[in-house]
């Protein structure tokens, strides 16, 4: 299980950290602070002493040339300093929809926190030096199945499945290397919103929004 505890790279520069456009003497406690990246980690970091299961679960939202929107459950890897990060095969639905579209978005919920984030954003593709370090900690079947799945694409048959397993474990050996079809997405964001439970539904929300990475942030609280 990762931890949010740590710092995660610094993402080019991209974190910018400029001086807020709104007075924030409400926003104290758990909402403190003057980066959003910090606050995150800080919830994830507490969420994974309370949640029974997957504490860096996200509900990942994409649409396809339509405009007909999708949504999935994957793991958050990483809270970077100016990013969040995710692993996928690239020619899945969701690697397809993402590289056209360039935008993602999620919301991370803890129903033990009664807390949740939403994240809107620019995706970019992590398939370097970074992604094969991450490979490199997952299990041996979880890097053979990575191989062996073509994710999203029509399966005859569990037993096709395994059989294709078995193929590619033959052929990669006991330390496969990353599949060039498999790696990370970067989701930069131009929007994030923290909320958490308020008696009688008079929810805390508070909204950081940007219009370009490199902008400084602008926070404001919202009606529940």
């Amino acid at each position: 299980m990762p931890s949010f505890r740590r710092w995660g790279r610094d993402h080019q520069g991209r974190a910018a950290r400029g001086r807020q456009e709104a007075e924030m003497t409400e926003r104290t406690g758990i909402f403190a602070g003057d980066d959003p990246f910090e606050i995150a980690r800080a919830w994830a970091a507490e969420a994974e002493g309370t949640e029974i299961n997957d504490p860096n679960a996200i509900a990942l939202a994409t649409v396809d040339e339509t405009g007909m929107p999708n949504a999935r459950m994957v793991l958050l890897k990483e809270i970077e300093a100016g990013a969040f990060v995710f692993y996928t095969n690239y020619d899945s639905t969701k690697g397809r929809e993402i590289a056209a579209a360039g935008k993602a978005a999620f919301v991370m919920h803890w129903k033990s926190l009664r807390r949740q984030i939403r994240v809107r954003g620019l995706t970019e593709v992590e398939d370097g030096p970074q992604a094969d370090a991450y490979y490199a900690t997952r299990s041996l079947k979880s890097r053979l199945g990575a191989w062996a799945s073509a994710q999203s694409e029509p399966l005859e048959s569990r037993a096709a499945l395994m059989a294709k397993v078995a193929t590619v474990t033959a052929q990669k050996g006991p330390n496969p290397p990353r599949p060039p079809f498999w790696g990370g997405i970067r989701i930069i964001p131009t929007e994030i919103e923290f909320w958490a439970d308020g008696a009688f539904r008079l929810h805390d929300r508070f909204s950081w929004t940007r219009r370009e990475p490199a902008e400084a942030w602008r926070v404001q609280r919202l009606n529940p």
